[in-house]
């Protein structure tokens, strides 16, 4: 009978979705629970030493324009289960010569793809308001002023003034202060990126008719499946992925 024949194929559905969450199990966890990370900020702000303090990258770190002309990413763990893609980015200046425009933008395609936006400003510098304010109407431009974003303050062991450090506190309630040269103020940098992770990774649901075993099997290897309910045609999945990994199985139902 039709209901014979469905239960056989529901029962076969299972032990292949069984299958391959066993393979999935035996592979790195690294796709599956990680974060996007994108350093952007002000030429010579410090981002490639903090992205070379987090991941030991060994990224030329220098104190002159466009050092670091295209992105470069890296990763490094939080924890056991919890992996960060940090990609660097080039320095932002107010007026881009105009034969860097293209190559500008090539590199700050990552910014798009970001879960998060670290944004590295130097503390030390007279002009710091100055350089956020290009910095985030570079992002907005790019679309990218409504991400997620930690603003970094760092360089403060050239502060001479410590006062500075409550001022920009009072100013920027979220921020955090560090110097990536020293090392100093990285664990609470570290806090704040775990507890991003937690937020990110939101439980999902999909529904997907049982004939779409490939997109069925996509789901399981790009994401962490909590739950798998059949009915007579359609297996509904209960999954934890970050957003970039969501948008990815999103494209693949309304692709099918």
């Amino acid at each position: 009978t039709d209901r014979r024949i469905i239960r056989t194929r529901i029962s076969k559905l299972k032990e292949n979705l069984k299958r391959i969450e066993a393979q999935q199990i035996t592979k790195s966890s690294s796709r599956k629970n990680f974060v996007n990370a994108t350093l952007v900020g002000y030429t010579n702000a410090g981002k490639s030493t903090l992205l070379n303090l987090l991941t030991n990258a060994g990224v030329l770190a220098e104190d002159k324009l466009f050092a670091t002309l295209d992105s470069t990413t890296r990763s490094f763990e939080l924890d056991k289960n919890k992996k960060v893609l940090l990609s660097d980015t080039v320095g932002f200046i107010r007026k881009l010569p105009h034969n860097l425009v293209a190559s500008f933008k090539t590199t700050l395609n990552v910014v798009k793809d970001a879960d998060i936006i670290l944004h590295v400003i130097d503390a030390s510098h007279e002009f710091y308001d100055d350089q956020i304010k290009v910095v985030e109407e570079t992002l907005k431009e790019l679309s990218s002023s409504n991400k997620k974003q930690i603003k970094i303050f760092n360089k403060i062991d050239l502060l001479k003034d410590r006062h500075i450090i409550e001022t920009l506190s009072n100013h920027y309630p979220d921020s955090i202060f560090i110097s990536a040269a020293r090392g100093i103020g990285i664990s609470k940098l570290i806090e704040s990126l775990s507890n991003i992770f937690e937020q990110n990774f939101t439980p999902r649901q999909v529904k997907v008719k049982h004939a779409n075993s490939k997109i069925i099997s996509k789901i399981y290897e790009l994401a962490e499946v909590i739950n798998a309910e059949y009915d007579d045609d359609f297996v509904i999945l209960d999954y934890r992925a970050n957003s970039t990994i969501h948008n990815q199985i999103k494209k693949l139902i309304s692709n099918k």
